[in-house]
């Protein structure tokens, strides 16, 4: 039909005379005019005459209706737009070819009106129902259309001139770019910008290697990705692969953020000096945008395999597009600042580690609440008491802002020197009540809310003696009379919290090998729309259905034990009263490519020497292999590897001290397939989990060991 439009080829221009044989020009040359109204070619108006050379052979994608019955010639162009109507519509009327369509508003009346009436006609966006294939079906495309009345001559209106140009491709970038805004809106991290650029810049540019980067203080660091690179769902829970480039690069993202002007390549060699692999020297036409912000230069790139004109309306849309990802990433540097500073100060007044016991494994764990954005009063302490034994705490100090993790500070260090004088528990707990009362009178503030549990953990007598004040009962996993496991909440007197004239009263109960004590604040359990009897409830299911009681996975198991989101702080700290000590082992890793093979050859030794079963030997190593990779890649600093045997389970952590993002690029020989490693892990582990730390995070796992 005269002004609709699919996809359009772009042939380069030529006469009508050079148009292969297959093309519609040849068609149209060759047709019987003289049967027609038209009549033959050669007694054609030379007016008329004008205009058929020009559709044949324009690029654009023209057609020419002539007469009363609007008889029908074009060009290759709109050949292809009308699809399985080309050839038989050459020479008929065109209300005929578009019968389908001719009736309805905008099509043949406008046509009509600038034959009858000489009016021109432009719609510069119009969606349209066709299918060039199939006569009758509907799909939609969007164009713009043009309709001129043609005169001979001798002035009088002999036809119409239709010249159309499919701007479907433009109306989707269009509406991918509000599709992004969106999307945009919901990250919190330069990792959620980077991997939702990346995404958006490659399908809505059709790119064959797109780049976002950005300068973190620390230098530039790029990411890139390329078409047909396969991501899977673990791949995108993974940070993104950056790369660190020197401040004075040549790279072209680099020198249009430091500038700030864009810089365009429509055919060359743009990454010859900086080309890392194949997929950079491939790239011949480049588009370099920097990104607009006041707090952190950046830019992003997209690039083609073939030379490309980078025309203005692409160009524009590229503006735009560096416009919504830079407030993005501006917003993401302001959290990222503002985050790590409160977890900084907050983990900082947590205990770094805790006591390696013989007989006595502890784990803890901690999750900000909200939107992580602020310290919050939640704590946790382990420590060797004079008397040999072991004291643990977990308490809150209500609030989420630098001076309840400063009140929390206090608290804690209190409590310490407090039990390393005298471990009773009631007796702690009273002197941090009169502290704690102090410090509201100190600062004119009555409204100190501070809860604690405090306990002593005796191996030698096998009990553990407990006092609270004001903090949700702990919770202890035990050995089931059916060989199963059991989890009971320990019957403590809650108390007062302390401020409030808190008289604390103790309880000692039994603490024999295989059972583990969880503390845990109440953040664990409470949610808005439930009772906080079925969050305790589901709690104690999920920890007497753990696999095993190891303390670190019951820490994992806790804070996810209660379905959705909490606005509070999570705190768990659990102690595993062992039935054999177990044997650990550690090994530095060095940030260096032969790094994660090391690692497999001290771990097959170590637990091959330790008499661990192949099968479990095999597991391990593998997992280990990944978490190893993960960490040297995506931390970029030295690891730490630690396994612990027992007779039930092995336990095997990775941690790094590096932050995510600030990542070098590393060439590791590895069996890594980076976020797949992580579904390996999960297939292969019966545990695992991620833990923040002071400084960097642990990621580890546990394969229970066959009896016998």
């Amino acid at each position: 039909m005269p002004g609709t439009v699919g996809r359009v080829p772009t042939p380069a221009t030529r006469a009508a005379s050079e148009t292969d044989a297959s093309g519609a020009a040849n068609v149209v040359l060759g047709h019987p005019w003289a049967g027609t109204a038209l009549g033959p070619p050669q007694g054609w108006d030379p007016g008329l005459r004008g205009v058929v050379d020009l559709v044949l052979a324009s690029p654009v994608p023209m057609a020419f209706t002539y007469g009363d019955a609007l008889l029908l010639l074009y060009n290759d162009g709109y050949a292809a737009l009308i699809g399985d109507r080309h050839p038989g519509a050459v020479g008929r009327p065109a209300a005929e070819v578009f019968a389908d369509v001719w009736a309805e508003p905008g099509v043949g009346d406008v046509i009509d009106r600038a034959y009858r009436q000489g009016e021109s006609f432009l719609e510069k966006e119009a969606a349209f129902p066709f299918d060039r294939h199939r006569p009758g079906s509907r799909e939609q495309a969007v164009f713009t259309r043009g309709h001129s009345p043609v005169r001979d001559s001798t002035g009088r209106i002999v036809g119409v001139l239709t010249v159309a140009a499919e701007t479907s491709q433009v109306t989707e970038q269009l509406q991918s770019l509000s599709d992004v805004a969106a999307a945009l809106a919901g990250t919190l991290t330069l990792d959620d910008v980077a991997r939702v650029a990346l995404r958006y810049l490659l399908t809505a540019f059709d790119a064959d290697r797109v780049t976002f980067g950005v300068d973190d203080g620390a230098g530039w660091r790029t990411v890139r990705r390329v078409r047909g690179e396969l991501l899977d769902e673990a791949d995108e829970r993974l940070p993104p692969l950056w790369r660190r480039s020197p401040a004075d690069s040549p790279g072209p993202l680099i020198v249009a953020a430091r500038s700030g002007v864009p810089q365009f390549v429509g055919d060359g060699q743009p990454l010859r000096d900086i080309a890392v692999d194949r997929h950079d020297q491939k790239v011949r036409a480049l588009a370099a945008q920097p990104l607009r912000t006041s707090v952190l230069r950046g830019g992003l790139t997209v690039g083609y395999h073939e030379a490309h004109l980078w025309p203005a309306a692409e160009r524009a849309l590229l503006a735009a597009s560096a416009e919504l990802i830079g407030q993005a990433a501006e917003r993401a540097r302001r959290f990222e600042t503002q985050h790590g500073t409160a977890q900084l100060l907050q983990r900082s007044m947590l205990p770094e580690r805790l006591p390696d016991l013989p007989r006595l494994r502890i784990a803890a764990r901690y999750d900000p609440g909200v939107d992580g954005n602020a310290a919050g009063g939640d704590f946790y302490d382990a420590f060797l008491l004079p008397t040999g034994e072991l004291g643990i705490v977990l308490g809150d100090v209500a609030g989420h802002d630098v001076q309840a993790a400063a009140r929390m500070g206090q608290v804690r260090a209190a409590l310490r020197a407090l039990a390393l004088a005298d471990p009773r528990p009631d007796a702690v707990l009273a002197g941090l009540d009169r502290l704690v009362g102090s410090l509201g009178t100190e600062t004119g503030t009555y409204e100190l809310f501070v809860t604690v549990v405090f306990g002593v953990v005796d191996t030698q007598r096998e009990q553990l003696t407990l006092a609270s004040a004001g903090h949700p009962a702990p919770l202890v996993r035990r050995a089931g009379p059916d060989g199963g496991s059991v989890a009971q909440y320990l019957d403590v007197p809650p108390g007062a919290p302390l401020g409030l004239g808190c008289a604390p009263r103790t309880t000692t109960v039994p603490f024999a090998p295989g059972d583990t004590v969880l503390l845990f604040s109440d953040g664990v359990v409470e949610r808005r729309w439930q009772s906080l009897t079925a969050g305790l409830d589901d709690l104690a299911a999920a920890v007497a259905g753990a696999p095993s009681g190891d303390p670190r996975a019951l820490c994992a198991v806790a804070t996810a034990a209660v379905e959705g989101a909490t606005e509070d702080d999570v705190a768990v700290l659990a102690v595993e009263h062992a039935l054999m000590p177990s044997r650990s082992a550690s090994m530095e890793v060095p940030a260096e490519p032969t790094a994660p093979s090391r690692v497999r050859h001290w771990l097959t030794a170590q637990l091959a020497d330790w008499q661990v079963p192949e099968a479990v030997i095999g597991a391990a190593v593998l997992c280990t292999s990944e978490l190893t990779t993960n960490a040297l890649l995506h931390a970029g600093t030295a690891a730490r590897v630690e396994i612990d045997l027992s007779p039930e389970r092995l336990l095997v952590s990775v941690a790094d001290s590096g932050t995510r993002g600030t990542v070098t690029r590393a060439r590791t020989d590895t069996l890594s397939s980076r976020g797949r490693g992580l579904g390996l892990i999960e297939q292969l582990s019966d545990a695992w989990g991620t833990d923040p730390t002071v400084r960097g995070s642990t990621v580890w796992f546990e394969i229970l060991v066959p009896s016998g």
